[in-house]
């Protein structure tokens, strides 16, 4: 099993590597709006979790006799997912921090607009302290390696959860 994990892994995190780069070099803010940036983004870390249903699948067919609980596939797929994540967060980290080191300020530039559109004056000055102390907190490397994994990994539990009940298969009962 942990083999099947590694492979499918490393395959999901090549995926999210390569989506991600796209991602952030070609189809970001001028080219697109902040809103459809992200969904490219989440879009890009469910892409690349077809790797947890194809490495559930192959276990199920290849390894297993062509039977799988629930149990079992829900142990593989938290397996395969745990490299497309930290291959993000570490992706997430050389593009902030190395590539594009003023991409916090841009978003946060975003922010504030977006908020001053959006809310009363009275409520304008709350809102802004809560994005900076947010802000602040996501400019910690490490805090923002560990949001963007976890991201991930959770997209990945989902995907997971969701291919582990539709490809579980019984043994059959013999009496």
């Amino acid at each position: 099993m942990k083999s099947i994990a590694f492979r499918y892994g490393i395959y999901a995190g090549l995926l999210i590597l390569v989506l991600a780069a796209i991602h952030v070099f070609v189809l970001m803010p001028p080219n697109i709006s902040w809103e459809m940036a992200e969904v490219v983004g989440y879009l890009t870390m469910l892409l690349s979790m077809i790797f947890v249903f194809m490495g559930i699948r192959y276990y199920r067919d290849h390894e297993n006799n062509g039977y799988l609980t629930f149990g079992e596939g829900l142990k593989l797929g938290a397996l395969i997912v745990l490299v497309p994540a930290l291959t993000f967060g570490l992706f997430d980290i050389l593009y902030t921090q190395v590539l594009h080191p003023s991409f916090s300020d841009e978003y946060m530039a975003y922010q504030v607009e977006k908020i001053k559109a959006s809310v009363s004056a009275n409520q304008l000055d709350q809102k802004l302290a809560n994005l900076r102390k947010n802000m602040e907190m996501f400019g910690n490397p490490f805090i923002e390696f560990l949001l963007m994994t976890v991201t991930v990994y959770v997209v990945g539990l989902i995907v997971t959860i969701i291919s582990a009940l539709a490809l579980r298969r019984s043994r059959p009962h013999v009496a």
